[in-house]
């Protein structure tokens, strides 16, 4: 009897996890259903897999539609925005279907890990990228000290979806979308809290992209990295409650941050509310009612904007703002926006995917732990990319662990039942190893020793 699969959205992310869906679907015996607002764009990717795979209208808003495509599967996997996730979760849990995802735990969900419990089933949540990868190697160094007798005094992760250096081209930011535009624009909304040397530390959005991190990569250079929002929650699921440092953040390449956080002082990642803008508002007239008004008429809103920011005219990121064109006559194109909305439509034009860019994924874990009563210095790194914009780095990394894991899933692999995470060696060891055997995917780590006289903490971070 073939095990049936139901994937629900199929966007950018989605088209190296259909891939290896339709890859193994004639080997496990599975019958694939690809539910899309419009999947039309999927034809062509399953014309030669009808036998097994096919493509239906699907709309989230339709209740009745969305109970009977999960009623005839075994596996519900959901591409669709996070917020959907609750809604689908639930119609999974009231007709005992497993589900898996690559979003994070949400309360919602949370809330609903008893209910799964009690259904047999699992909800299989954060098993993309990141959260995904960042879990399952993360893990995977833990548990190995662990197993040696070591303590990890420190754990430092930094994940960013950047581009391949080839396609940087003059984009001075070295930046484009390659995963939702909205969730870019208001990153770090709120404070940063993290912990550094037993201290808990805070960064208000204001200044987060001001206190940032470089960040070396073996090969692929220097990178700069801002605190996520909260690093304490990850405490309690990797086992580390005790941790004297935990960070986690967001990388970007060196100049970046600065420019964005000029953004921010300006207003223009505000979403708390519409403007009442008209649609013909030009950027400059914008950004001019952003600034003081000052005396001297003679001065252009570039030059203003400057003084305003307190940057030389010619500082790089003056270069990076006049490059994004907040200075010209072009008109904002929406009326009545926040200005986080008006922000966001002009940098998905300006940072949109050329069919032949590539992305790059760069991860980086940094540990320091103590074994006997010698100090070591442990990184893991990954670097991945893209083979144009459709096969994208950001796709392959979330969605091939995603595929991974139904695979296993739909094989009966795996006793856990309720809301899951991958931070279970059972779970995170077969991904791991079919990623660097299959596709190539492999964290490279180095190792560094200290020894005893580095354990009084005077050198680290």
């Amino acid at each position: 009897m073939s095990t049936r699969l139901l994937l629900l959205g199929a966007g950018r992310s989605a088209s190296s996890l259909i891939n290896y869906l339709l890859r193994y679907a004639p080997l496990e015996g599975w019958q694939v259903t690809v539910g899309d607002v419009n999947p039309a764009h999927l034809e062509p990717v399953l014309a030669a897999h009808t036998e097994y795979a096919r493509a239906v209208t699907f709309d989230i808003q339709n209740e009745a539609r969305l109970e009977e495509l999960v009623q005839e599967a075994d596996v519900v996997i959901s591409m669709l925005p996070a917020l959907f996730h609750p809604v689908v979760a639930r119609m999974c849990v009231q007709h005992k279907r497993h589900l898996a995802t690559a979003s994070y735990v949400s309360e919602a969900i949370r809330e609903l890990d008893l209910d799964a419990q009690q259904a047999g089933i699992t909800l299989l949540m954060e098993c993309g990228l990141d959260p995904g990868l960042d879990h399952m190697s993360a893990m995977q160094v833990i548990d190995d000290v662990r197993a040696r007798g070591g303590r990890i005094t420190s754990f430092k992760s930094y994940c960013g979806g950047l581009m391949a250096p080839d396609s940087e081209g003059d984009n001075p930011w070295k930046y484009k979308f390659t995963w939702n535009p909205r969730n870019v624009v208001l990153a770090g909304q709120g404070t940063a809290k993290y912990k550094q040397n037993g201290q808990l530390r805070f960064i208000p959005y204001q200044q987060l992209f001001v206190q940032t991190e470089d960040i070396t990569v073996p090969e692929h250079g220097l990178f700069e990295g801002y605190a996520n929002r909260d690093s304490l929650g990850y405490r309690a699921p990797y086992g580390l409650e005790d941790i004297p440092t935990i960070l986690r953040g967001t990388l970007r390449r060196p100049g970046y941050c600065s420019a964005w956080g000029a953004l921010v002082r300006l207003g223009l990642t505000d979403d708390s509310g519409p403007l009442g803008n008209p649609a013909t508002m030009t950027w400059k007239q914008l950004v001019s009612s952003y600034l003081p008004v000052y005396p001297d008429p003679q001065w252009s809103v570039a030059a203003l904007t400057a003084k305003h920011l307190g940057l030389a005219h010619n500082s790089p990121e003056m270069q990076r703002l006049i490059w994004l064109g907040l200075f010209t006559d072009e008109p904002v194109g929406l009326a009545n926006a926040t200005p986080a909305q008006l922000l966001e439509h002009l940098l998905t034009r300006k940072w949109q995917l050329e069919p032949t860019d590539r992305d790059m994924i760069v991860m980086q874990h940094l540990f320091e732990y103590e074994l006997g009563e010698e100090l070591y210095y442990r990184t893991s790194s990954l670097v991945v990319l893209g083979d144009d914009s459709t096969h994208t780095a950001m796709a392959k990394t979330v969605g091939l662990p995603l595929g991974m894991a139904v695979r296993r899933l739909a094989r009966g692999e795996g006793q856990q039942r309720g809301v899951v995470i991958p931070t279970q060696a059972t779970l995170y060891e077969p991904i791991l190893t079919e990623l660097a055997e299959d596709y190539a995917i492999r964290f490279k780590e180095e190792e560094h020793h200290y020894g005893k006289e580095m354990l009084a903490g005077e050198s680290r971070k």
